[in-house]
C-alpha cells in the first residue's frame, strides 16, 4: 500500500477519532436504553390506555412482550423494534462486529414486521408467527454473542470485572431465552396474572440492555488516554504514523 494510500486511511486529527468513537456510544446507549425502558414500558403503556379509555385493567399485562402487538402498546413495540434494528444496522466497531450487529438489526427489523400469532391465527398468520419466533431467538442470540465475545475486550484495558459482568450478561440472556422456550411449550403459569414467559423476555432483555449501555459508558470513559482508551481496535494493515510524518 502506498503512504498516500494509507494516510487516508488515518484520521488527520484526534477530533475525528472522538466524533467516532460518540457515535459508536450513542449507538449503543440507544440499543442499551430500547432494552431497558421496553419491558416495563408495554404493561404500563397497557394500563394507562385502559385507564383512560374508561375500560378495565385486568388484562394490562400481557402474555409475552411479542404479544403486546394485540395490546394498545402494538405501537411502542413496532417502534422500539424498528429503532432497535436501525442502530444495530448502523452500528460500526470492526469487521465483526459490524457482521454480527447488521445481522441482529436484520432480526429486529424481522420481529417487528412478522408479528406473533394470535390464539386463534389462521393459516399465513402461522407461518408468520413462526418467522417471528426464529427472528426473535436469533436476535436474542445474536445479542448474547456481544456480550460473551465483542464486549469483553482482552486487548483493552479492561478490569476483569467488567468482563465477568458482560459473561454473566450473556449467559443469562441465553438462560433466560432457554428457560422462556421451556415455559412456552409446558404452559407452565399460564393462569399466572404476570405469565413467566413474559418474565423470562424481561430479564433477557434487561441483561443485553444493561450490558450495551455498560459498553456505552466504558467506550466514554477511555477518552482522554484513561484505562479504558483500547477500546476501539486497530483497523488492520494500518500503522500509526510517525513523528516525522504527522510534522
Amino acid at each position: 500500500m502506498s503512504d498516500d494510500r494509507l494516510s487516508d486511511r488515518i484520521p488527520d486529527s484526534p477530533d475525528q477519532n472522538v466524533q467516532d468513537e460518540r457515535t459508536i456510544t450513542f449507538l449503543r446507549f440507544g440499543v442499551g436504553a430500547i432494552g431497558i425502558l421496553l419491558p416495563p414500558a408495554l404493561p404500563l403503556g397497557n394500563w394507562l390506555a385502559d385507564e383512560v379509555m374508561g375500560r378495565g385493567t385486568d388484562g394490562f399485562w400481557p402474555v409475552s412482550m411479542s404479544a403486546s402487538y394485540y395490546t394498545s402498546t402494538r405501537n411502542v413495540l413496532v417502534g422500539a423494534l424498528c429503532a432497535l434494528g436501525v442502530f444495530l444496522i448502523c452500528y460500526r466497531f470492526d469487521r465483526r462486529d459490524d457482521r454480527w450487529s447488521t445481522a441482529a438489526g436484520v432480526f429486529a427489523l424481522g420481529v417487528a414486521l412478522c408479528p406473533t400469532a394470535p390464539s386463534d391465527p389462521t393459516e399465513l398468520q402461522h407461518v408468520v408467527g413462526v418467522f417471528h419466533l426464529v427472528f426473535a431467538s436469533l436476535l436474542f442470540v445474536m445479542l448474547a454473542l456481544f456480550c460473551l465475545y465483542s464486549f469483553r475486550n482482552p486487548r483493552s484495558a479492561q478490569p476483569a470485572r467488567v468482563g465477568t459482568a458482560y459473561l454473566a450478561a450473556g449467559v443469562l440472556i441465553l438462560l433466560a431465552l432457554l428457560a422462556a422456550l421451556v415455559t412456552g411449550l409446558s404452559g407452565v403459569g399460564a393462569d399466572w396474572p404476570v405469565r413467566p414467559l413474559y418474565l423470562c423476555e424481561w430479564v433477557a432483555t434487561w441483561a443485553f440492555g444493561a450490558a450495551w449501555i455498560g459498553a456505552a459508558v466504558e467506550l466514554a470513559a477511555g477518552r482522554g488516554g484513561r484505562a479504558g482508551s483500547g477500546v476501539l481496535p486497530r483497523q488492520s494493515g494500518v500503522r500509526p504514523r510517525s513523528p516525522e510524518a504527522q510534522a
